[in-house]
């Protein structure tokens, strides 16, 4: 009797706490592409700094077949610094990503923390 009241308890409390962290996810990804869109476009001259990836693991299990999918997306960051000395860390498209090497020096375009292009010169 105990267990049942306290899943009683619990149910609603963990759909919330979910619920309230999915939403909360949503603003915050909402509040930083308004900032992004209210930024002005910057080129300035910068230098790589450094390169690196970050990869995420996602298991989905069928329920029908049983079977389990695995997925893998890979993100891709480089750090730039400006001629102040200041760097900034930019999310950037794979296809640029392999385009730019650690050392390279050049055009670095960006809005906010939203990349847009880096030229080398």
């Amino acid at each position: 009797m105990i267990l049942f009241e306290l899943f009683d308890i619990m149910f609603p409390v963990m759909f919330l706490l979910v619920f309230t962290i999915i939403i909360a996810s949503v603003i915050r990804g909402l509040r930083e592409w308004n900032r992004n869109n209210h930024s002005p476009v910057l080129e300035v001259e910068a230098g790589v700094v450094s390169k690196r990836t970050s990869v995420s693991h996602h298991h989905n299990h069928d329920g029908v077949s049983g079977a389990t999918h695995m997925h893998t997306s890979t993100t891709y960051y480089v750090t730039f610094q400006v001629r102040s000395g200041d760097r900034i860390e930019l999310q950037v498209p794979g296809s640029k990503y392999g385009m730019i090497v650690e050392g390279d020096f050049g055009y670095l375009t960006f809005q906010g923390t939203r990349f847009l292009n880096f030229e080398r010169s």
